[in-house]
């Protein structure tokens, strides 16, 4: 019986088509945008803050790419009522606010992506343009 399963692993690679999928549907919104994209232990592998992206969204954006990342789930899925135990138990890092998705293919989460400087409808909708780049699932906030 086997102990351990093969895993997969989002590469730079991956993870530069990702973040230009995005930069591509933000610019289609006519929305500047910061993309945050980083692997399933929420370490940085790409952003970037297109010119006019508002400055504190990078944070948020950060935030929403570690928060979806640790839960495997759309950051907008987490209970509004755990805010503060969210903000206290991740050191501020963690979020509910729309604009995180988890990075999933074939099942495994592998990172994720958060965007940030629009409505959160706009940040969701780059986000899952960060997912269809790399054929990777949507799960549905």
């Amino acid at each position: 019986m086997a102990t351990t399963k093969p895993s997969l692993k989002l590469t730079h690679e991956g993870a530069l088509k990702a973040l230009a999928g995005a930069v591509a549907k933000a610019e289609e919104l006519g929305v500047a945008q910061n993309v945050t994209i980083v692997d399933d232990g929420g370490n940085l592998l790409a952003f970037v803050r297109m010119d006019g992206a508002k400055l504190l969204s990078r944070e948020t954006s950060m935030s929403k790419a570690i928060t979806a990342a640790s839960h495997r789930q759309p950051t907008s899925r987490l209970n509004p009522a755990d805010e503060i135990k969210l903000a206290i138990a991740g050191g501020g890092r963690l979020t509910n606010l729309e604009g995180g998705l988890p990075i999933v293919i074939a099942g495994q989460c592998i990172g994720a992506v958060g965007v940030g400087s629009g409505t959160g409808a706009q940040d969701v909708e780059v986000a899952r343009a960060a997912l269809a780049a790399i054929d990777a699932e949507d799960q549905k906030p």
